[in-house]
């Protein structure tokens, strides 16, 4: 039985295999996008038990009142996304050669229980006080499990890419021809972990509600770019803005290096227009977010733009280094993967 299963593992195309990682990496974000517009309405608790919703999986309500639309929609999706997850693990236990899939695999199943825990804890811990803190317990646990969800779409973009017909069939280029220089995949590198600390920052913010610390945008209401007095939520919220300024620094390099890149190809450039262009949205989308005193709608798509931002940044690293990743799969035997 090992002998066949053994046997029937491959690091060849194979299209419904990648396809279905594709669908778990675009599902994430129909999670991100409800649980960003659960917490922007404050609709966290529309239910107060775990992992039912008012022990049920078909509440009353749910479909007529927007808090526990979002709430129990929310919860709806994860459960998908764990299904979707267990199925990605075992589908490349059984026909994938190559064991840094099937480890990323298992890291996505393992985020995902971790990610269903933070969030029934959540919920069940929401009146446990914490000595010297505003937020309760359960409040606190939304931080981390908003930075999960983000680093969760990496691991599944990751996996997809690597299973995709142009990672497995496109010829590793000889020696370093064709192969992007060291500069840009450092940056790319450097540009992932920012967004991951500007993510990490904007969580921080938005479950201290601190959105609004600053009231003003761009200026502060006293018409300068430093505020005048200071607390916790206006040290995070101007954490963010002054992140935001590294950050497109940081992001407009990386796009311009691909796009003057002669080994970049078609899809490189393409990717740097989208950072581009996804960062100026970007921008104005945390721009409407004060404007309009955190509409829901904005601030919901300012959530889901970071993540977008993220994982276009992510996948871009990850294919620059795509050549050294397969160099090392063959000097490795399939039967020694």
């Amino acid at each position: 039985m090992t002998t066949i299963m053994t046997t029937s593992r491959t690091s060849s195309y194979k299209p419904a295999l990648a396809w279905f990682a594709a669908l778990a990496a675009a599902w994430v974000f129909g999670v991100v996008t409800l649980g960003a517009f659960t917490t922007s309405i404050h609709a966290g608790m529309a239910f107060p038990d775990w992992p039912l919703s008012n022990g049920s999986i078909n509440p009353d309500g749910w479909l007529t009142e927007i808090d526990k639309f979002a709430e129990h929609s929310h919860r709806l999706f994860g459960m998908v996304m764990g299904f979707l997850a267990i199925g990605t693990v075992v589908w490349l236990q059984l026909r994938e050669s190559r064991r840094w899939l099937r480890t990323l695999g298992w890291t996505a199943l393992a985020i995902v229980i971790v990610q269903g825990l933070l969030g029934g804890k959540r919920v069940l811990l929401d009146s446990l006080a914490v000595p010297g803190f505003e937020m309760s317990l359960g409040e606190m646990l939304r931080i981390p499990h908003g930075i999960l969800a983000h680093l969760y779409a990496c691991v599944l973009f990751a996996i997809a890419a690597g299973l995709s017909r142009p990672w497995i069939e496109t010829p590793v280029a000889p020696g370093n021809t064709g192969t992007l220089s060291a500069r840009i995949r450092i940056l790319g590198i450097a540009s992932t972990l920012l967004v991951v600390a500007q993510l990490v920052i904007a969580a921080v913010m938005r479950h201290n509600n601190a959105g609004l610390a600053i009231p003003t945008f761009p200026l502060t209401p006293d018409g300068g770019l430093i505020p005048s007095a200071w607390d916790f939520r206006v040290a995070i919220h101007f954490a963010h803005r002054v992140m935001a300024v590294v950050l497109t620094g940081a992001l407009v390099w990386l796009a311009i290096e691909l796009w003057r890149s002669s080994a970049a190809g078609r899809g490189f450039k393409r990717a740097a227009t989208l950072i581009v262009s996804l960062l100026s949205i970007q921008i104005l989308l945390g721009a409407l977010s004060v404007w309009t005193i955190r509409n829901p709608y904005y601030t919901t798509a300012h959530v889901i733009g970071g993540a977008l931002i993220l994982a276009t940044v992510f996948t871009v690293t990850w294919w620059s280094h795509r050549d050294v990743i397969v160099r090392r799969e063959q000097q490795t035997s399939p039967l020694a993967a």
